[in-house]
C-alpha cells in the first residue's frame, strides 16, 4: 500500500503536466499565426437559421480577451460591440428564437464567436479586435435566406439548379458534403446542402476564399452590378434515401440484463431509459422549437415522436403551404399552435444514432380576468374607441353629402 501512494502521486503529477502542455499548446496557436499587416476578411457562408462559429485566429500574445464588433460595411460608423467586454458572455441557445437582435444571439467562448440561429440580416462584417479598436482578424458572413429555398429529393427523380453563365461573371452552387445517414437500423436521410458562389475576375481583392476569384453570392466583394442576378439563384438542399446498420454496443452485464428482463416481463419499463429525457410543459396554443443538444448545422439530426418516423421528405419546412409541424433547415423542431395530440416524448438522433429525448405534456391555461391595466385591455379600449369614432366619421359625412344632394335637387322659389 505505502508503494501504490508514490506511483499514483506520480500519475497525478504527469497529468498535471499533460494538461498543462494542452493549454499551452493551444495558446501556441496565436503564437505561430501571425496577424494580417493589412486587415483582409476571410468570406463564409451559412443558411439562415444555422449556428456559426467564427474563431479569432490570430492575436497579441499579451491579449487576454477579445471584443467581436459587426459592421453592415466597411468603414460604417454604426458598429454593433458583441461582448461584455469581458470576454466571455454565455448564451443558453433553448432560449433562443428567429426573431431575437443578434445582441440577444451570440456566445464568445476561447476567443471564438459563436450567433445562434444566424438571420439574413447578420450578414456582415465580424472583426475581433480590443476595446481600444485595435483589429485583428476579419471575416465577411453570407447568410443565404431559406424562405425560397430549392428543395431536391433525390429519390423522386428531382434535380439541382443549372449553372448560369454571363459575359463577366457566373453563378453556380457549390454542395456541403453528404451528411452521414441520420439513423441507423432503419430507413433514413441524408442531407446535402448548396450555396450559391459566383466566380468573376472583377472581385475585391480585400476579400479572400478558398479559391481564387470564388465568393459567396452575398459577399461584398461581388461588385454592385453582379449582386442583382445572385440575388435571382436560390440556395439548394438535396435529400436522399438511406439505410445503415447500427454499431454493435456492449451488452450489459450478466446480472443487470436478468432483472431488466425480468421487470420488461412483468410489463414495466427498466429504469435505464435509452437515452437522457427532459421533462416539459407547454400551454396549448403556443409555439415550441427543439433543438438537438450538440448538433451543428453540418450534422446529420432526424426526429421521431414515439415510434413515427418525421421524415424530412413530408415534415421539411416548405414542402406543403400549410405546415403546423416542420424541420426548418437548421435542424430545429417546430410545433406551432400547440395542441394536445402533440403530446409525447421526440427523440432526437444526431449522426445516425439517437441521443436524447424530449417529453412534452401539453397543459391547458388558467384564466384569469382581465383588469383595466393589463395592456391587452388598454389595446382593445383603444381599437374599439378608434374604430367607433372612424365609423361616427363615416356615419356623419354620408349624411351631410346625402343632405347636401337634396338641397341642390330642390328647385329654387319664386
Amino acid at each position: 500500500m505505502a508503494m501504490r501512494l508514490p506511483a499514483a502521486a506520480v500519475l497525478l503529477c504527469l497529468v498535471d503536466v499533460l494538461h498543462a502542455f494542452a493549454i499551452e499548446e493551444k495558446g501556441d496557436v496565436f503564437k505561430r499565426t501571425a496577424c494580417p499587416a493589412f486587415l483582409m476578411f476571410d468570406n463564409a457562408a451559412y443558411l439562415a437559421d444555422m449556428t456559426f462559429e467564427l474563431p479569432c485566429n490570430c492575436k497579441p500574445e499579451e491579449v487576454s480577451s477579445v471584443i467581436w464588433y459587426f459592421q453592415k460595411n466597411v468603414g460604417s460608423h454604426k458598429t454593433t460591440v458583441l461582448t461584455d467586454f469581458a470576454g466571455t458572455v454565455v448564451v443558453d441557445s433553448g432560449h433562443i428564437h428567429a426573431g431575437s437582435d443578434v445582441l440577444k444571439r451570440f456566445s464568445i467562448r476561447m476567443f471564438s464567436l459563436i450567433v445562434f440561429r444566424a438571420q439574413v440580416t447578420d450578414s456582415g462584417h465580424y472583426l475581433c479586435g480590443t476595446k481600444k479598436g485595435e483589429f485583428f482578424y476579419g471575416y465577411d458572413v453570407d447568410v443565404q435566406p431559406t424562405k425560397h429555398i430549392t428543395v431536391a429529393f433525390v429519390d423522386r427523380g428531382q434535380h439541382v439548379q443549372d449553372d448560369y453563365t454571363e459575359k463577366l461573371f457566373s453563378l453556380f452552387t457549390a454542395f456541403w458534403d453528404w451528411t452521414r445517414c441520420d439513423r441507423c437500423g432503419v430507413r433514413g436521410e441524408q442531407r446535402r446542402i448548396g450555396l450559391c458562389y459566383v466566380q468573376s475576375a472583377q472581385l475585391h481583392p480585400r476579400y479572400r476564399a478558398a479559391m481564387p476569384n470564388v465568393t459567396s453570392c452575398g459577399s461584398r466583394a461581388v461588385p454592385a452590378h453582379f449582386q442583382h442576378p445572385g440575388r435571382l439563384r436560390r440556395p439548394e438542399v438535396a435529400i436522399r434515401s438511406c439505410l445503415t446498420p447500427c454499431p454493435k454496443e456492449e451488452a450489459p452485464e450478466e446480472g443487470v440484463q436478468a432483472i431488466s428482463n425480468v421487470i420488461s416481463k412483468l410489463g414495466e419499463k427498466p429504469w435505464l431509459p435509452r437515452v437522457p429525457t427532459q421533462f416539459h410543459k407547454q400551454p396549448v396554443g403556443s409555439g415550441l422549437i427543439i433543438t438537438c443538444p450538440g448538433a451543428r448545422p453540418e450534422h446529420a439530426v432526424a426526429w421521431d415522436k414515439d415510434s413515427v418516423r418525421l421524415y424530412r421528405s413530408r415534415y421539411l419546412v416548405g414542402v406543403n403551404k400549410s405546415m403546423r409541424v416542420f424541420i426548418d433547415h437548421g435542424n430545429h423542431l417546430h410545433i406551432q399552435w400547440v395542441q394536445v395530440s402533440d403530446g409525447g416524448t421526440y427523440f432526437c438522433w444526431r449522426e445516425g444514432k439517437m441521443v436524447a429525448g424530449f417529453r412534452l405534456g401539453v397543459m391547458y391555461q388558467h384564466r384569469h380576468r382581465r383588469t383595466f391595466n393589463d395592456p391587452e385591455t388598454i389595446y382593445a379600449a383603444k381599437a374599439i374607441g378608434m374604430s367607433y369614432v372612424l365609423i361616427s366619421i363615416v356615419f356623419i359625412i354620408i349624411h351631410v353629402c346625402r343632405c347636401c344632394r337634396r338641397v341642390f335637387r330642390c328647385p329654387a322659389r319664386t
